[in-house]
């Protein structure tokens, strides 16, 4: 008799209850429902964050460019149409149409209020400026200094 109850015991250990089951299905689906909203939430941000670093990169490439080839660089950036250029590429790089834009340029560098032009001469000085992307409640600002073009990346 002693025998046999211990094989019952053992068998009802080796397995999950019904209950158990539905309780670990009703977890999983609570999980499932609210994880799309978060991430949602979540991904405007990141894509600002990101284009941000990646036009501060662009800015710092042109620099290095610029010194490198003895030759000025020019940063186009088109507050209209969210988007910028720079002079040794062809491509445009567009900028999340739910971000806000300004750029603080100097005036006889921009053509009109919805372009502002940042330039880096071959000596590593530029005429300097300021990026401001905002969106989803975070702004990101790049400064560029006139006199070294050194390039900032601020949270």
């Amino acid at each position: 008799m002693v025998g046999s109850d211990t094989t019952t015991t053992q068998s009802r250990l080796e397995g999950f209850t019904l209950l158990e089951l539905l309780v670990v299905l009703v977890l999983a689906g609570a999980l499932v429902a609210i994880t799309p909203p978060l991430i949602n939430r979540v991904v405007p941000s990141v894509k600002l964050k990101g284009a941000s670093q990646e036009m501060s990169s662009a800015l710092r490439f042109l620099r290095n460019w610029a010194i490198s080839n003895r030759e000025e660089g020019v940063f186009m950036l088109d507050l209209e149409q969210k988007s910028y250029r720079i002079t040794p590429r062809e491509r445009t790089y567009k900028v999340p149409d739910s971000s806000e834009l300004t750029v603080i340029s100097a005036a006889e560098e921009s053509a009109s209020e919805k372009q502002g032009v940042i330039r880096f001469y071959p000596d590593g000085s530029s005429t300097g400026g300021q990026i401001s992307l905002r969106g989803s409640g975070d702004e990101y600002k790049i400064d560029v200094d006139w006199l070294t073009g050194r390039v900032s990346f601020v949270h």
